[in-house]
């Protein structure tokens, strides 16, 4: 097998369970070790750390699948699949891979009904997709698997976006049930790969607050928290999303569930709207603030913290005492201590005092590995003003 030896130090990061080996940190590349391959990962003193996959086109130049010298064969992936469906319980519509957090570095794999969604993220993960899917369908037995590998961070590794049906035949539309609550989901256009699993425990979270409560929704997309607010029995719902065929979709969820009529969807920019409705001094017992990630880079989390702060403090101004605020941000780079300064912050300029009611992550499918901080990257905090 090729190896990859290390400079000295540059071992420590590996060695304290992370998976990700920089270009910097490289001493030197076995000459016959081709972009995809397996390789021997080795300290400066030639001791194994494990096998990875290489890539020297990008900045991560190895990712560690295991600490052995092991092969990265058709067994090992399999070995791999089964712990990773192992830990998670059957559900319609779940996570079955989450790259890293399943030691399975650029590989993601969801589960809606009888179709598996598959995204490869990496040149090695891709090279292996034909694999991976043959084991997919070995393992959870699809009807169909569509892969969503359109996904700008595959540039890195020098590879196109691609997406479309891998095995099987659809049109990407389905009908799935998550918590008792039916979507419309279209696998091949949607978001990410169809839907926000990750926010799935969060829906239902939230909606035990709003029985009775004035609720807005901003950036709903396909009214997600929305719709469960609804059910819940809020007085009124309103659902603030700046995409019509979002918005279009949201209204087709709401009277496929039986909700026609109880949550008012605005098409509009929810910093507008928000804007506005606090210069027009709108009262609400309960916002929700879920957008999508400010920033992907640690260059911009000042840019970043400005928005947050922007749509809090908004939000906070329009809460009476024992009013709720459900904010969140998706940036890896916004940890959760910066997001919970943003709100401090925001809540002085409010001048609100608010308690902690609840810390909100990412569902249990999506799981977090402490050594790899990238794999927790949905932060949420559910507060009360006093």
């Amino acid at each position: 097998m090729p190896t990859v030896v290390l400079k000295p130090g540059k071992e420590r990061r590996l060695v304290a369970g992370h998976c990700w080996v920089y270009a910097g940190e490289i001493a030197s590349i076995s000459a016959e070790a081709k972009d995809g391959d397996a390789v021997e990962i080795l300290d400066h003193r030639k001791r194994c750390l494990g096998v990875g996959l290489l890539n020297r086109k990008s900045q991560i130049t190895v990712r560690r699948f295991s600490t052995q010298k092991e092969e990265l064969n058709k067994d090992f992936f399999r070995r791999r699949l089964q712990a990773a469906a192992a830990y998670r319980p059957p559900s319609e519509a779940r996570r079955l891979v989450f790259s890293e957090a399943d030691l399975l570095p650029g590989f993601i794999l969801d589960q809606f009904g009888d179709c598996l969604v598959l995204q490869a993220l990496t040149l090695g993960i891709d090279q292996r997709k034909t694999l991976l899917a043959e084991l997919a369908r070995e393992l959870f037995h699809p009807k169909v698997i569509i892969e969503r590998s359109d996904v700008p961070t595959r540039k890195l590794e020098g590879l196109d976006e691609t997406k479309g049906v891998l095995w099987g035949e659809s049109d990407g539309h389905l009908l799935v049930n998550v918590g008792g609550v039916r979507f419309e989901l279209n696998l091949i256009e949607d978001q990410k790969t169809g839907f926000f699993l990750d926010q799935a425990d969060n829906y239902t979270e939230v909606a035990r607050h709003c029985g009775g409560k004035r609720v807005l929704d901003c950036f709903s997309y396909h009214g997600g928290f929305a719709l469960y607010a609804a059910r819940a029995g809020a007085n009124r719902v309103e659902a603030v999303e700046i995409s019509d065929t979002a918005v279009a979709r949201a209204r087709q969820n709401a009277d496929r569930n039986g909700l026609a009529g109880k949550i008012e969807f605005i098409c509009a920019n929810a910093f507008d709207t928000l804007k506005k409705y606090d210069a027009e001094k709108r009262q609400f017992d309960l916002i929700i603030l879920d957008p999508p990630t400010f920033t992907r880079t640690k260059q911009n989390v000042d840019d970043a913290v400005r928005g947050y702060k922007e749509i809090n403090l908004r939000a906070l101004k329009m809460l009476p005492p024992g009013g709720l605020l459900a904010t969140f941000t998706c940036s890896h780079h916004i940890g959760a201590e910066l997001l919970r300064a943003v709100v401090v912050d925001a809540a002085a300029d409010a001048r609100k005092t608010v308690r902690l009611v609840k810390s909100l992550t990412q569902a249990p499918d999506h799981p977090i590995l402490p050594a790899v901080p990238e794999t927790e990257y949905l932060k949420g905090f559910l507060l009360q003003v006093m």
